[in-house]
């Protein structure tokens, strides 16, 4: 991943190293800034397209142990620190500092309200057709000027993938939203990039729909600021989430300890 170029600074904004994952120090507000010139010059031919992922504990553990995961992984154009222990040791091991934390779903809210206000417009691929459904009229709710270019469910076969790119480039989004889950959708991204010509960014989000449509309640604000949300989502699903956060959280921070190069600043 190279260094980003924004509007509003001169200089290039050099990525942080946190577990050998190249992390794009940039706040919320910057990402948002940085989305919407991307897509103004998507439109007028001058930008390609750009592949967006976020890291997290999970997100970690699966580039250390999972090689499709991180090959995949690996042409993300930037990475998002969606994880409040990647701020930590962006500050206390690499000397760096990352803004804020930029949660997907923070983003997508922030960007959305933006992107109504620009004209620019949105594809939600992933999910069933139900919960898709939910999420896309709960963003119609609060986003009522917002341009929604389209939206399918993520169950499809490798025969028909083809078929689900057409139907993308056809409907010629500014911004793709791909919840496929992990590493599904960052495979597809990968393999598929190349032909999303005209769309300014495709962004992997994992469970992105079930927070839009309320499904799956997210955390107190201070559990979230305090790096705790993956505690709050194991209250609620013990069976499901306990042993995967307490394999994956230990082994991130393992991966952090010894893969983050040190004074990096």
């Amino acid at each position: 991943m190279k260094s980003l170029h924004l509007s509003d600074s001169p200089e290039p904004v050099a990525p942080v190293i946190i577990a050998d994952i190249p992390v794009s120090p940039l706040s919320t507000r910057q990402w948002v800034q940085l989305m919407l010139d991307d897509c103004r010059e998507a439109r007028e031919g001058r930008a390609t397209t750009r592949y967006h992922a976020a890291i997290n504990g999970n997100v970690i553990s699966a580039y250390a142990r999972n090689r499709v995961f991180r090959d995949a992984y690996r042409h993300a154009d930037a990475v998002a620190a969606d994880g409040v222990p990647v701020l930590w040791a962006a500050r206390l091991i690499a000397g760096r500092e990352i803004p804020d934390r930029a949660a997907t779903t923070d983003l997508f809210h922030d960007l959305a309200a933006a992107a109504q206000d620009h004209g620019y417009s949105m594809y939600f691929l992933g999910a069933t057709d139900e919960e898709n459904g939910r999420a896309v009229a709960r963003v119609r709710q609060l986003y009522p000027r917002l341009v929604i270019a389209g939206a399918r469910n993520g169950y499809f076969s490798a025969e028909e993938e083809d078929a689900v790119v057409q139907q993308i480039l056809d409907a010629r989004p500014d911004i793709l939203w791909v919840a496929l889950g992990m590493p599904r959708e960052d495979v597809f991204v990968a393999r598929n990039l190349h032909r999303f010509g005209g769309i300014a960014w495709v962004k992997t989000c994992g469970g992105l729909f079930n927070f839009l449509s309320a499904s799956r309640p997210r955390a107190p604000m201070w559990m979230q600021r305090a790096g705790l949300e993956w505690l709050y989502r194991m209250a609620l699903e013990p069976r499901r989430l306990f042993w995967r956060y307490l394999t994956t959280n230990l082994d991130a921070i393992w991966q952090i300890l010894r893969k983050t190069p040190r004074r990096q600043g």
